[in-house]
């Protein structure tokens, strides 16, 4: 029954109608008075036009508010002006503007009967003139329903534009709302693929340096009674690679503080840096580049190559026994990544982690695809990702 209305509009309806009633209603009661009979203005007359100026008025006022209620005013007016046979009115510009405002912003009951009152007023109207009024008194019954008739019309005109145009204006704020609602839509979606990529970053760098740390950890746990010089060594392997992961989350962490902030991201120049910290955790990669690329590859692919492969890597530092084979072929449409490591007979390297997940995704993003699966002793990674022509 009620909408929900600003302030601001609110008072802007009230003093609207205000002024409506004040100009409409000095010439509703001229309109009424000397006219085609040459009568007077009677109180009681007055009295009905400035009744029903106030009910249409009223509709007006509350017509953004309250629709239902304007219309129910608009019928209430409309009936006082009828019972004190009067005829059209300046006033009776305020029944055109409620049914602007049943169709416009009212409900979908209420704007059905909005549409509904058009019509019977319509009816109404014209039946009231001809009988009530007499407008075509002393004319035969034929020339009575020709005039009943036409006026029937020119009301059905008047009511259903003023619906018409108030069905129109709903239909532009409707299209307003689904355009904001796509707009926020795609807001949401473009976080939270950010927030996904960011997650995803934030899974491999974590991984990645934890493997690291424990591997070395461990290391030092069994060379520092033995050789505390390795022991010495591997400390500060650690403390490099904690600064390291420790730099790359704050990074992230500004990301999501100032989404405008990207960072710099990995390239191929940091894949060497990558396989020292896999040597420093006590796996030496095989490392094969057949071909090399034919030239500097897109940014996109580059940090797709290097997350597939530190996420790849970091399996096996986890489940392998030390011995991984990398192979990259940069060919001219596509580079080719196949990661193979042994895996121990009693430990498993399952394929449906949240690692290897991240992996395929980073393929999928670029165009590509990834598969990582057990096959025999080793677990095999091989992603193939389209570069298209190299810049």
């Amino acid at each position: 029954m009620i909408r929900p209305l600003s302030r601001t509009a609110l008072v802007l309806d009230i003093v609207g109608a205000a002024l409506l009633f004040i100009v409409l209603t000095p010439f509703s009661v001229a309109f009424y008075g000397p006219g085609a009979s040459g009568v007077g203005v009677d109180g009681a007359g007055a009295a009905a036009v400035i009744v029903a100026g106030l009910l249409m008025c009223g509709g007006v006022a509350v017509g953004r508010l309250a629709p239902a209620l304007a219309l129910v005013a608009a019928w209430a007016g409309a009936i006082v002006q009828m019972s004190a046979s009067l005829g059209p009115l300046p006033i009776d510009l305020g029944i055109l503007m409620v049914l602007y405002a049943t169709a416009a912003w009212g409900s979908r009951v209420v704007l059905w009967w909005g549409f509904g009152s058009a019509l019977f007023g319509a009816f109404v109207a014209s039946v009231y003139l001809v009988v009530v009024t007499g407008v075509a008194s002393g004319a035969s019954g034929w020339d009575q329903l020709t005039t009943g008739t036409l006026l029937l019309v020119v009301s059905v005109l008047a009511l259903g534009f003023a619906w018409v145009c108030g069905l129109l204006w709903r239909v532009v704020l409707r299209a307003r709302r689904t355009r904001s609602a796509q707009l926020q839509a795609e807001s949401l979606a473009a976080e939270e693929q950010e927030r996904v990529r960011i997650a995803r970053d934030m899974h491999d760098i974590v991984a990645h340096s934890l493997a690291v740390v424990i591997a070395q950890a461990d290391g030092a746990r069994y060379a520092a009674a033995a050789k505390p010089e390795m022991a010495t060594e591997a400390l500060g392997t650690i403390a490099q690679t904690a600064r390291g992961a420790l730099s790359d989350v704050r990074l992230l962490l500004t990301q999501l503080r100032h989404r405008q902030g990207d960072g710099p991201q990995p390239t191929l120049a940091d894949l060497e840096a990558l396989f020292a910290q896999v040597r420093q955790a006590g796996i030496e990669p095989r490392i094969t580049v057949d071909p090399t690329p034919p030239g500097e590859p897109p940014g996109a692919i580059q940090l797709a190559v290097y997350r597939i492969l530190q996420e790849a890597l970091t399996n096996a530092i986890r489940h392998g026994d030390g011995a991984v084979d990398v192979h990259l072929a940069w060919l001219p449409d596509r580079v080719d990544i196949q990661v193979r490591n042994t895996v121990g007979r009693d430990q498993t390297q399952g394929s449906g982690g949240h690692g290897v997940i991240g992996m395929r995704e980073r393929a999928q993003l670029v165009g590509g695809s990834l598969q990582a699966e057990r096959q025999g002793v080793q677990f095999v990674v091989h992603a193939s990702l389209p570069i298209g022509e190299a810049a």
